[in-house]
Formats: C-alpha cells, structure tokens, sequence
C-alpha cells in the first residue's frame, strides 16, 4: 500500500474547518511572538537556563537557590504553548492532505507551520544557550512574523486553487506591494535592533547591542514614515486603478494598523519603555504584517477551488447493481 494511503479513506475536512484552522494558525503564530515580549520584559529569559530542559536535569521548574521561581514557570509557560501552537500546525497539515483532489499550494504553505514551530525550537534554544545573545532574540521574532504572513497566506489558499497567480490591479501594484514587503522586513528588522539596544534584555546579565539607542529609534522612525509614505501612494495607485472594494477594505485596515502602530512606538519612547506597552509594540507589528499580507492575498487569487472528484462506489454495491441489470434474449 502507498505511503499515506489511507488518507484518502477519512472524511474530507469542510472549508469551515479548514479556515478555522487556518486562523488559528494566525493567531498561534502572532501569539506566541506576545508570550516572547512578555517573558523578555519580565526578565524571564533565563529563568530556564538550558535547553531543552528547563532547570539542569528536569524538564519542568525546580526550587533553585539561583533561579527565580516566577521567572522559571513564565520562561516554562511560553514553551509550552509552542505545543499548543505545534498542535494547530499538525491540524493544518492533517486537513490539507484530507482536502480532495490534494491542492500542492495549499499542502506546501501547511507544511511551513509545522517545520516553523521545529525551526522556532531550534533557534531558541540557540537563544537560551548563548544567554539572549541580542542577534538571535531578532531572529527569533523576525521568523515568527515570516510565519504569521504564511499562516495569513494559508488562510486565503484554503478557498483558492493552485493556479498561477491572477492579479486584480496592474501589475505596476503588485511590484509596489512586494517593495512594501521589503521595506516592512526592514522596519521589523530596525525595531529589533532598537529593542537589543534598550532596557529589556530578558535577563540582567545580558551584554546589550553597543549603539546609541537615539540613532536606532531615528532610523527606525525614518523607515516607518518610509512604509507610510509608500502605502498612501498605493492609495492613490488603487483610487486610480478603480481597485474592488475587499481591496479597499484591506488597505484601510492596513493603514489603521500603521498609523496606531507609530502612535504607540512614538509614545512608548516617550515613556521610557514601560513593560506593558513593549508586549503591544510586539502584537502592534503582528497585526502590521497581518494586514500586510491580507492586503498583498486581496491583489491576486489563484483560482477557483478544484472540483471534489466524485466518490467510487464499495465493490459490492458495484457488483450489487450489475446484477440487477436485466440480460437482454
């Protein structure tokens, strides 16, 4: 019998299913880049020492002379929801192989979520094991954000076929919104340099970025109003090119979420970066690429859904029906 035949004998997952999965997938992936800011910010970074245990010679948190209680079982409780978020992963694999006739699009961007949350898990641990070196924290956000645009990807393949990519706007756009892509990478990218250069290292004993936090923040600002200038002049690109209105609705979403992200990051600089409002900046910029990426699904499709192939009769109610056929003299 072929690898994963038996696949094809479970019932096929409903596109209700599937897109709930899907959302959770976004959710998952936003949320556990949040449970990460709140561990950084409450000093909890090494409150599991090693990796992948959490305390020498135990998985879970011990009393420990060195090791702060509270800063063990916060560290502890963000490395478990990596199983919950795992789980959802592994669903969304499971429904894209039950989806009928098997969509390879739709396959491959399920498959990314379960090798994230490995890949995740390895660059973590590389974290713990080189003490919150500030290089490997930014990486670490920076692939939960590539997995939440993918999760936001997989949420529109669920209704959508494997087709080349059909765009809905000139394709002058899509080129402008692929160099609005790379300009948010950039902004991501410079707020965590900020973030390795400021208070919140996740541990007291961590060596901080050696720049002038001043000129990161600048930078960083300079690339915002970069990302902003460049979305209003999509706008009017889109008011141009009579774009349809779910396009529209997304680009106000978009440019919401902007605009409250820059009016957040201006006041947390002028607060001197209280805890609380760190863990917003974090889901701040998950929703930005949310919202990137929906906008970047509403400018193509990739066609309709594949026709389900109709099901085979059982062999005995084939054989069942030939025998009631009436043998012509």
């Amino acid at each position: 019998m072929p690898a994963l035949s038996w696949i094809s004998r479970l019932p096929a997952p409903s596109l209700a299913m599937q897109r709930g999965c899907a959302v959770a997938a976004v959710v998952a992936q936003a949320g556990i880049a949040v449970t990460g800011s709140v561990v950084r910010v409450t000093g909890s970074g090494l409150g599991c020492p090693t990796w992948p245990q959490c305390a020498p010679g135990s998985l879970v948190p011990v009393a420990h002379p060195e090791l702060g209680q509270a800063h063990q079982w916060v560290e502890f409780g963000n490395r478990m929801l990596t199983g919950l978020v795992a789980a959802v992963a592994a669903l969304c694999v499971v429904n894209a192989l039950l989806v009928r006739p098997r969509r390879r699009r739709l396959l491959a961007l399920a498959l990314s979520m379960p090798l994230g949350v490995v890949a995740q898990a390895v660059i973590g641990g590389i974290t713990v094991l080189t003490g919150l070196a500030w290089w490997t924290v930014s990486v670490h956000f920076l692939a939960s954000m590539v997995l939440v645009w993918l999760a936001v990807l997989l949420v529109h393949a669920v209704g959508e076929g494997d087709q080349p990519a059909r765009p809905h706007v000139p394709r002058p756009l899509l080129r402008l919104q692929v160099v609005l892509a790379v300009v948010l990478g950039a902004l991501l990218a410079a707020g965590t340099l900020v973030t390795a250069a400021g208070p919140h290292a996740g541990d007291l004993r961590t060596p901080r970025l050696d720049l002038p936090v001043a000129s990161l923040v600048q930078g960083h600002a300079d690339l915002l109003f970069l990302f902003l200038g460049m979305l209003v002049a999509l706008g009017f690109a889109l008011r141009a090119a009579s774009a349809p209105a779910l396009l529209w609705r997304r680009y106000g979403l978009l440019l919401v979420a902007v605009t409250a992200q820059g009016a957040l990051g201006m006041v947390q600089y002028w607060l001197g970066v209280p805890e609380a409002l760190v863990a917003m900046h974090v889901l701040g910029a998950a929703l930005v690429t949310v919202a990137t990426a929906a906008l970047w699904c509403a400018s193509r499709d990739h066609g309709p859904m594949p026709a389900e192939p109709p099901s085979e009769p059982a062999a005995g109610a084939t054989a069942s029906r030939k025998a009631d056929v009436p043998v012509s003299a």
